[in-house]
């Protein structure tokens, strides 16, 4: 147990790294060993998004600027059958809105902590994608670094993997031939270390606790295409009506 909560400690507070000329500078070499678990992840899925394209007959443009600019995830596989169907806005945007949503609660989840981020704050919230906000929410911010900076060096570090792999595999996908059946696994995996790390970390698992059973009563109530949305509504109008109570008992971190 100690084990496990020495190498929490030292994944989750990066150690301070030396003095540098620019806060801009000290941030980025704090916050590049925090975004480590999502390089992995982000290019193999990425590539595997580049690949998927270019086998539907796209150039490898078109993973590029997607990654770029709508930076979705699943809303930008999805986004390849909606660029070879028949055209149809209202259609895309309502799947898009559906397939999205979960970021509504994303946003609100960091209104505090996004507070006087000046012109950073337009990108902080464009780039505030699942594993983004994972990893800022859960991370320390190490003393003697700009918390400003240290957040958005993170958010556009993910944003650049994602759009690496993407542009990578629409580079390689012809050159390329492998199954990539079951690799968005590498994503769950991380998000269970995340998860237990944070369990380490906190004094109580009030929050993990409303999670998990919020999580169970909406499957069970919606089904497994249908239950993120709902899920996330419950845990966010719980956890804001008894905030006071859970921070008092150690579970809430400012």
């Amino acid at each position: 147990m100690d084990g496990a909560s020495n190498k929490n400690q030292s994944f989750r507070q990066p150690s301070l790294p030396p003095e540098s000329s620019h806060p801009a500078r000290r941030a980025l070499e704090a916050a590049f060993p925090v975004t480590g678990p999502i390089i992995a992840g982000f290019l193999f899925i990425g590539m595997s998004y580049g690949f998927y394209m270019q086998r539907q007959g796209f150039s490898f443009w078109y993973p590029c600027l997607m990654a770029l600019m709508i930076y979705g995830g699943s809303l930008e596989f999805v986004t390849v059958s909606m660029l070879l169907s028949p055209f149809a806005p209202l259609q895309c945007f309502l799947m898009a809105l559906m397939i999205q949503a979960r970021h509504l609660f994303y946003g609100i989840a960091m209104l505090d902590r996004y507070k006087g981020m000046g012109w950073k704050k337009f990108y902080l919230i464009f780039g505030l994608c699942d594993e983004t906000f994972a990893l800022i929410y859960s991370t320390k911010v190490p003393e003697g670094v700009d918390k400003g900076w240290f957040v958005f060096w993170i958010t556009l570090l993910d944003h650049f993997y994602w759009i690496a792999g993407a542009t990578l595999g629409g580079l390689l996908g012809s050159l390329v031939a492998f199954d990539t059946k079951g690799i968005d696994f590498v994503m769950t995996a991380m998000f269970v270390v995340i998860f237990v790390e944070q369990l380490l970390k906190e004094k109580c698992h009030d929050t993990a606790r409303i999670g998990i059973l919020m999580a169970c009563l909406c499957l069970n109530l919606f089904g497994p295409n249908s239950f993120m949305v709902p899920t996330m509504a419950g845990v966010l109008i719980i956890v804001t009506l008894f905030r006071k109570r859970i921070a008092r008992r150690g579970g809430w971190e400012s």
